[in-house]
């Protein structure tokens, strides 16, 4: 299907996947959100549409609240893309650093740093041996976990589907009564059709299975050449030990051409950005959003 021209725009489809991989392979991004599998699973979440300006491709979005923005993959020729779009009053979201210094240090642009959808990158041996004494809180709570349960760890297949959706209706309902509001709803329902489409998505993942159940399963890809990205993680929320065990296998058994391990941004959420700075990440890929300054009559 063929991407319209700016101002025309159109759905993000399946059968994009193979345009998207190849345009991001070429790329090699490191911001989270330039996979076709992110793209294509919170493409009701988002908005997410496709069109084109010139010969750069622009996914366009609407925030929670209406406001139309724009995701820009870093190509070349992309100034004209800039200039018409946030003429038009778009808001420019998830440049990162060298994004912005390439394109954006000009007067005429009102740059926001966007804390709370920073990428939290790790070394993926770090996560994959948890060593030395900076992880042993983690270490210590995988094995009061592995002293007390029988579990085996099994790479996802079709066969664990359901019971990891009855594990996701589990999460769910502990979230809904610690958090409220309906995000978890939404991460739900985007989790539930990675698993579905893990393999037409190209994703990979690994569960826990424990007295027979599955309690716990991880699942991701690759972001770029380096550097694998994990889209999903969710354990039995009373289970003491099953979530820093989930993310150790993760990055054990699956991406071992990998050196980083992306695990995505904590939303502001204060609980999650607390274990996430708790597993040292190397760096804290920041995100920013830009808007053209209005001109003064």
């Amino acid at each position: 299907m063929e991407i319209p021209d700016y101002p025309e725009e159109r759905p993000i489809d399946l059968g994009d996947k193979g345009y998207l991989d190849a345009l991001f392979n070429r790329l090699q991004p490191r911001v989270s959100e330039f996979t076709f599998a992110n793209l294509y699973l919170f493409r009701i979440v988002h908005q997410y549409r496709l069109t084109k300006v010139g010969d750069s491709l622009v996914i366009l979005a609407r925030g929670y609240g209406g406001d139309r923005y724009f995701l820009l993959p870093p190509a070349e020729g992309v100034e004209k893309t800039l200039s018409r779009l946030l003429g038009d009053g778009l808001t420019l979201y998830g440049a990162d650093t060298v994004f912005v210094d390439r394109y954006l240090r000009r007067k005429e642009f009102e740059i926001f740093t966007d804390r709370d959808n920073y990428d939290y990158l790790y070394s993926k041996s770090d996560m994959a041996e948890l060593p030395g004494n900076r992880f042993h809180k983690k270490k210590n709570k995988i094995n009061y976990f592995t002293s007390r349960h029988e579990y085996k760890i099994e790479p996802y297949e079709k066969r664990h589907l359901q019971g990891c959706l009855d594990l996701l209706g589990v999460w769910l309902r502990a979230h809904e009564e610690m958090e409220g509001g309906n995000s978890g709803a939404l991460e739900t329902e985007a989790a539930a059709e990675a698993l579905n489409m893990a393999v037409p998505l190209g994703l990979e993942g690994v569960v826990a299975i424990v007295e027979g159940q599955v309690k716990a399963f991880a699942i991701g890809e690759m972001l770029n050449r380096d550097t694998s990205v994990c889209h999903f993680e969710k354990a039995e929320p009373f289970l003491d030990g099953i979530y820093q065990l989930i993310d150790r296998e993760f990055n054990r058994l699956l991406f071992s051409n990998c050196i980083y391990v992306n695990r995505e941004q904590d939303l502001g959420i204060m609980n999650l950005r607390k274990s996430k700075l708790s597993y040292h990440p190397i760096e804290l890929i920041e995100k920013y959003r830009v808007k053209l300054i209005p001109h003064s009559e």
